[in-house]
């Protein structure tokens, strides 16, 4: 049948009236590099990256840094600067490049992201402008959003500046905010005109920044590729003392195999009820919104991973032994199994953990849908989560915290 046919098929009257089915697709493409100096002068990858179209214009663009990584690496602001100076037969900075809030209270300021759109209304961006954000994952997030808005949607460069928003969020093609006492309650789905990961933004993290994105990797790992896995388990002391040839592959492996779902796993833009990439997410999102976001992104999947792990292996989905390697590798890289948010109950005395669950359906819709690895580098798909074992798994990890920390007294 031809498309026209096909078209005029989908058109009819019926007992109800006149229908016109409509149906189209749209590609997205867009690349993600790995590299290392990317203000240099004389690296041409993001003026490239800008032109990759093949557009005969000048390139205008607006750049917005996270001030915390403005204020630890004093010198990119300059040499963001210097770099389009140095280009400027190409590319033009709109404006001077902007300092925005970073960390987790910038996806819950409104203020922030009005801010962020009235700069670029009046800096008269348009449609085949691009926005250049800067910064770990939360000034991506807020940053993206307000771009994703304004004129229905700005091209979007990301620049990630965190082992967990190279790995992880900053590859994707959501925006999220925290609004409602819920984790990316709003949002919106616009996938990045390109993403740079430059590794030298790495540098000057803290430890704990430097570590959270290796539980994206055990997350990604434990349900998609063993490999990584026994990487992650071999070279889990390197990676915690800041072993930067081993961070920098696992980085890659990670952000690559988040790349393969999202194209490969026949739902970008998550219509379903599934979502496997959000495995120990449940629990995760609670964690943070339970303590203010004291406890980090990359801390709280963490312990969500491990509460998930030790209810698969309680389904008999894992073995013992497999469960232990995990929670000693997670542990030895430096990421937390626990928090004292996870005893709190409820007047009526039901943990307070348990309402992520509720939430996290409420999210996606549909039945309940929670991933868990089926042996390791597997993964499946359960539809109940027996509260019993979520007690069990809390007192399990509550008692191996406290181990640990009479094991260091004695040091």
């Amino acid at each position: 049948m031809t498309e026209q046919h096909q078209n005029a098929a989908s058109s009819a009257a019926g007992p109800q009236g006149h229908v016109f089915h409509q149906r189209f697709s749209v590609s997205f493409d867009y690349p993600v590099y790995f590299t290392r100096g990317i203000f240099v002068p004389e690296n041409a990858l993001l003026i490239d990256v800008l032109e990759r179209l093949g557009e005969k214009r000048l390139h205008r663009a607006a750049v917005f840094i996270d001030a915390g990584l403005a204020a630890a690496q004093p010198q990119l602001t300059a040499g963001v600067v210097e770099y389009f100076h140095a280009h400027c037969g190409r590319a033009e900075l709109a404006l001077p490049p902007q300092l925005v809030s970073g960390g987790e209270g910038a996806k819950q300021s409104w203020d922030l992201v009005r801010s962020v759109m009235s700069v670029l209304g009046n800096a008269h961006l348009d449609r085949q402008s691009f926005v250049i954000a800067i910064g770990g994952g939360a000034v991506l997030d807020m940053v993206g959003f307000a771009a994703s808005l304004v004129h229905r949607g700005l091209r979007l460069v990301r620049l990630p500046s965190t082992t967990l928003a190279q790995n992880d969020a900053g590859v994707g093609v959501k925006t999220g905010m925290n609004e409602h006492g819920a984790k990316n309650f709003v949002g919106t789905f616009a996938p990045p005109f390109a993403v740079i990961n430059d590794f030298g933004l790495l540098a000057t993290l803290t430890d704990r920044d430097w570590r959270a994105g290796l539980a994206e990797a055990f997350k990604v790992a434990l349900i998609k590729d063993r490999s990584l896995l026994k990487l992650l388990v071999a070279k889990a002391a390197a990676l915690a003392d800041r072993d930067a040839a081993a961070m920098e592959d696992v980085i890659r492996r990670t952000a690559i195999l988040h790349l393969e779902h999202i194209r490969d796993g026949g739902d970008a833009f998550e219509t379903g009820s599934a979502r496997p990439l959000d495995f120990g997410h449940w629990a995760a999102h609670k964690i943070e919104t339970m303590t203010g976001y004291a406890v980090g992104h990359g801390q709280a999947v963490a312990i969500g991973i491990a509460i998930d792990m030790h209810c698969a292996m309680s389904r008999g989905l894992i073995t013992q032994g497999e469960f232990d390697s995990v929670m000693a590798a997670m542990i030895a890289c430096g990421l937390p199994v626990w928090d004292p948010c996870l005893a709190r109950r409820s007047d009526a005395g039901e943990l307070e953990i348990l309402e992520g669950l509720r939430q996290f359906q409420e999210h996606l819709g549909g039945a309940l849908t929670i991933t868990l690895p089926d042996g390791l580098g597997r993964k499946c798909q359960v539809h109940h989560m027996d509260a019993a074992q979520i007690e069990n798994a809390l007192a399990w990890l509550s008692r191996r915290t406290k181990e640990i920390t009479n094991e260091s007294k004695k040091i």
